[in-house]
């Protein structure tokens, strides 16, 4: 990830490497934890002006910090919102804003990130590791009905997974897993600076489920897990089932039908994953993966500084 961005440094003009740069001594800053997934400015370089070597830079530089299918995905993301814009009629470029926090060749942590609608990516990286959350994707349209995308659903598996579970459940387990019969408007935690796993409803537990409803449950968490990089991705697994699956938990509200408006949540002790697809009804898909401990490289950063400051 570091040659990503010296890779991008490299193709900058000065003054885009000052805004690209600009941003407080300390990582842990409260002002760094606030985000949104909404149109409108960022603080950092926009992507609307850049040149193609720059494109390509800003694309290496997303592709390092996400798994194979993760950078597919972000690259999605900013696919689908290109269509939604040319269907509206507008012009211009991706209006992303890239951002580099700390000195990626120096000591301390360092992170780098990129937001724009429908796409948040924050990334926190110190000799101990890194840290990917909040990590969100949305989708508008969901579905693609026309034009050189026409039937791309680009969160589908994410929607077809949980559908798949939700589904499959008999009448007792399913009274328990969907909450409600008209889904949220939007995901729970909305762009919150930590995520309050209180905000979900308590679902159906992981133990509760037959063996193929936790085989769903699983891959459904894993599909959010590896948007990550792969040692990444392996570590929050391997701490989930650590902790024990039976705490897991999985919840459901809206219509069962496919073009339904729903909404899903996953609460585990560490992390939840929310989804929904409600508006512009049931075709503007929200996806969101949050961790509790790990969100804005929290534990990296604390562990750092105490070790700083003694």
């Amino acid at each position: 990830m570091r040659e990503a961005v010296h890779a991008l440094l490299s193709v900058l003009e000065p003054e885009q490497v000052r805004e690209l740069c600009a941003g407080p001594a300390r990582l842990d800053a409260p002002g760094l934890r606030e985000w949104t997934y909404l149109p409108g400015p960022r603080p950092g370089l926009p992507t609307e002006g850049l040149g193609s070597r720059q494109r390509e830079a800003v694309d290496a530089l997303l592709a390092a910090a996400h798994s194979a299918p993760g950078a597919e995905l972000a690259r999605g993301a900013i696919e689908v919102e290109r269509h939604r814009r040319a269907m509206a009629g507008g012009t211009g470029g991706d209006r992303y804003w890239v951002r580099l926090l700390g000195d990626p060749d120096g000591d301390g942590p360092w992170a780098w990130r990129m937001n724009g609608h429908h796409l948040a990516v924050h990334v926190v990286v110190t000799a101990a590791g890194i840290r990917v959350t909040p990590h969100f994707i949305g989708a508008e349209p969901a579905r693609i009905a026309e034009g050189p995308q026409a039937g791309r659903r680009l969160l589908g598996p994410e929607e077809d997974l949980a559908r798949e579970l939700v589904t499959d459940l008999d009448a007792g387990r399913r009274t328990t897993a969907v909450f409600a019969a008209a889904p949220p408007d939007d995901i729970l935690t909305r762009a919150d600076p930590f995520a309050d796993p209180d905000l979900l409803p308590a679902g159906l537990r992981y133990g509760d489920m037959a063996p193929g409803q936790q085989r769903l449950l699983e891959r459904l968490v894993r599909r959010y897990l590896d948007r990550a990089p792969e040692a990444y991705a392996e570590e929050c697994w391997s701490d989930t089932v650590a902790r024990g699956l039976d705490a897991l938990s999985f919840a459901w509200a809206g219509g069962l039908a496919p073009g339904d408006r729903h909404y899903y949540c996953v609460r585990a002790p560490d992390f939840l994953i929310e989804y929904d697809n409600t508006q512009d009804n049931g075709n503007h898909a929200h996806s969101v993966w949050r961790h509790l401990r790990h969100d804005w490289g929290a534990d990296l950063l604390r562990a750092h500084y105490t070790e700083q400051h003694g």
